[in-house]
């Protein structure tokens, strides 16, 4: 494993380097890869600069009399030859364990600073972390609705296949229709002031190029209007034609009974 690909390992060993924590093999297997790599010297030194301004800030302490005592019952302890050389230079060994005891309060701050400091950042981190998770469920969330809609919008859009404008004898546009084959919808829009009277009703064929014109249903006496029609007959037939027949309409099967008022042809849209 690489850990100059890692920057967040690099800079953990770098900082237990530099509080002594790092030690053993580990350590010199650290100071021989900083040897050759002077990312990981740089993020050592960085972590001794913070330690050192730390121990800058530290107040120095006068250790209270049971520490001395202790020290005293320690060195009591110790065989006649230490003591004889304890009471020729015990002055000297108070001062060096006053020293190591300063030291060792020092590094245990130094540590707990640096523990406190790694907890906080790691709970920041970790917090900034489900923040952004929470933020990212949301708009997923939101862009799958977005999704939905869209798809729905897309299905009930009329797919418009084929169009005819059905005209009169002077060629005045009467009757828009659009040919939907996705819903097999027929949508009809009246042009014209036309009235068919309330003892008449307009039906529209399908005329194909031979045989006899198929009934596409009655029209209703309303601005727009829709009728079911299959995609095998509208576009088997080059023209539409509407009849004006009594009241109702004649039955399907059954030919045009009144004469023929508007026509035209049936186009098919591009794709």
């Amino acid at each position: 494993m690489n850990i100059l690909e890692r920057p967040e390992l690099v800079d953990h060993l770098a900082a237990s380097y530099a509080l002594g924590t790092l030690r053993g093999g580990a350590r010199r297997r650290f100071e021989t890869l900083a040897r050759s790599s002077p990312t990981l010297r740089v993020a050592a030194h960085v972590w001794q600069e913070r330690l050192m301004s730390i121990t800058e800030l530290q107040q120095s302490e006068t250790p209270s009399a049971n520490v001395w005592k202790r020290i005293e019952n320690l060195l009591a302890t110790e065989p006649r030859a230490m003591v004889a050389a304890v009471a020729g230079g015990g002055s000297d060994l108070l001062r060096r364990a006053r020293d190591w005891w300063r030291a060792g309060a020092l590094a245990a701050v130094t540590a707990a600073v640096f523990a406190v400091a790694f907890t906080l950042n790691l709970r920041g981190e970790l917090q900034g972390t489900q923040t952004q998770l929470a933020q990212l469920q949301t708009q997923g969330r939101d862009l799958m609705r977005q999704n939905t809609q869209l798809v729905a919008q897309l299905q009930a859009m009329p797919d418009v296949r084929y169009v005819s404008v059905l005209h009169d004898d002077k060629a005045t546009p009467m009757m828009l229709a659009l040919f939907d084959p996705k819903h097999n919808t027929l949508t009809l829009k009246r042009m014209g002031n036309f009235q068919e009277g309330p003892e008449k009703s307009l039906q529209l064929w399908a005329v194909p190029p031979s045989g006899a014109p198929r009934s596409l249903g009655v029209l209703a006496d309303q601005p727009v209007l829709r009728l079911t029609a299959a995609e095998q007959v509208v576009g088997q037939s080059p023209l539409f034609a509407i009849t004006l027949e009594s009241k109702g309409g004649v039955p399907e099967g059954t030919a045009a009974q009144g004469p023929l008022i508007w026509k035209g042809a049936v186009l098919q849209t591009p794709l």
